[in-house]
């Protein structure tokens, strides 16, 4: 499968954001991922599976317990596929930060705390 066939699911992105915080149980994913989108357990073991055939998230016995944490190596090779898109959104991105400095070097220079007024 993909890396983005993989990442198309919404509930396989929700269960990676849980996993970017830390390392997780199975019935702890599961019990978040039914609230939000009202699938079973089974269901999440499945998008579990998934995920770690793919190469998206790792597993570790602790006892009688499976802790599921994110495997960044998929992450990277998207990230590189995406560098060559970038250009499109850096130059827009740095302007807006020249435009936020700026507003905040003339509020310094006035002393006050306000946006800038426009005039008419």
């Amino acid at each position: 499968m993909h890396a983005f066939d993989v990442l198309a699911d919404p509930v396989r992105r929700r269960i990676l954001e849980l996993l970017a915080e830390g390392e997780m149980t199975a019935g702890a994913v599961a019990d978040v991922v039914r609230v939000e989108f009202g699938i079973s357990q089974p269901g999440v073991s499945q998008h579990l599976k998934v995920l770690r055939e793919n190469g998206f998230a790792t597993v570790r016995a602790a006892g009688a317990r499976r802790l599921y944490a994110v495997d960044s190596e998929p992450l990277r090779d998207i990230d590189a596929w995406l560098d060559r898109f970038r250009r499109f959104w850096t130059p827009h991105l740095d302007a807006l930060a020249t435009e936020l400095a700026r507003g905040r070097r003339e509020r310094r220079l006035r002393g006050t705390g306000e946006p800038p007024r426009s005039t008419p």
